[in-house]
């Protein structure tokens, strides 16, 4: 009987001494396969990184994306071709040249058939845009890294493209998207900046934007205009628009990183999401546009505008 109990001490002892090291074992082989998952993330973020940061900043923000956007094909707009494409349907020749020389409301264009076709474009670049991102959203695995640029700059690109049509219909006059030593003028990187900031609500863009077009408006001359875009009284805003996006747009490339990681269930929610957050912010901008001295010859300044429109015109250049 002692014999067997022995014998079972030892079986037991051998057991525990076994299931330890399985234990040590596995514990080790977890330790190893999380280390090269955390490698591995940390060189698909940085690829990622390397990817997008356009501007050679080091880090990922609005600026990289208004770059890439207007890198794609497509996704620059010629006012003057627009705008003719766009109301040679309703209008005669001397009324679409005087609405190309001038603006649509100078050329005595219903605001109402502007908003119509404002609602066209904001329709058809939505459905552009929602279409390409679940196309884009479902692939998993390897081809996560080169899908992430690719998702978000389709979004940000076409909502630069309704952008400039937007502000065309309601007035302004061509953005300068000639891209100079792969770089743009940083006029019209901090007005389209504005522009975003206006569509997503971020405070003080509204302001600012009706302001822009108030001197316009106005004849302020051209290189005023710039010195408050770069350097003067709006550039405070910009830089303001700029370190919020860099926030969110980092959380959105990292977030949608993981969720690729599901392929057609990322595809189709990614799609969506899309599809239902793109027209609020374009009609944002519509909305800011439409009442504008550019767009509305009876519009009136807010006192908040006439700080700006006033500190335009007296700064130093």
């Amino acid at each position: 009987m002692k014999k067997n109990t022995d014998n079972n001490s030892t079986d037991t002892k051998s057991f525990k001494e076994n299931l330890n090291q399985a234990v040590k074992n596995a514990g080790t082989a977890v330790s190893s396969t999380t280390e090269k998952a955390k490698t591995a993330l940390t060189k698909s973020k940085d690829s990622i990184l390397k990817t997008i940061d356009t501007n050679g900043n080091g880090e990922i923000d609005i600026e990289d994306f208004i770059i890439i956007g207007l890198q794609t094909p497509g996704i620059k707009v010629n006012r003057a071709d627009f705008l003719q494409r766009e109301l040679m349907k309703n209008y005669p020749p001397e009324v679409i040249e005087s609405a190309i020389t001038h603006n649509p409301a100078y050329a005595q264009i219903p605001t109402c058939e502007i908003d119509k076709i404002a609602d066209e474009v904001i329709k058809f670049e939505r459905n552009c845009v929602s279409g390409i991102s679940a196309a884009l959203g479902a692939p998993g695995g390897v081809a996560m890294v080169a899908t992430i640029p690719a998702d978000l700059v389709q979004y940000y690109g076409y909502m630069l493209r309704a952008a400039q049509k937007l502000m065309y219909l309601y007035g302004f006059p061509e953005i300068d998207t000639t891209e100079k030593e792969h770089k743009f003028d940083s006029k019209t990187m901090n007005l389209l900046i504005i522009c975003l900031g206006v569509m997503y609500g971020v405070q003080g863009t509204n302001t600012a934007l009706k302001a822009m077009a108030t001197a316009l408006g106005k004849g302020v001359e051209k290189k005023l205009m710039n010195a408050a875009l770069t350097k003067g009284t709006i550039y405070p805003i910009v830089k303001s628009v700029s370190k919020w996006f860099g926030v969110n747009m980092t959380k959105q490339v990292f977030a949608g990183f993981f969720k690729k990681a599901i392929p057609v269930v990322g595809g189709v929610i990614g799609g969506g999401i899309t599809y239902l957050s793109f027209k609020p912010c374009c009609d944002k901008l519509k909305d800011s546009l439409r009442d504008t001295l550019l767009s509305n010859p009876e519009y009136h300044s807010t006192k908040e505008e006439t700080i700006i429109i006033d500190a335009i015109e007296i700064q130093e250049v």
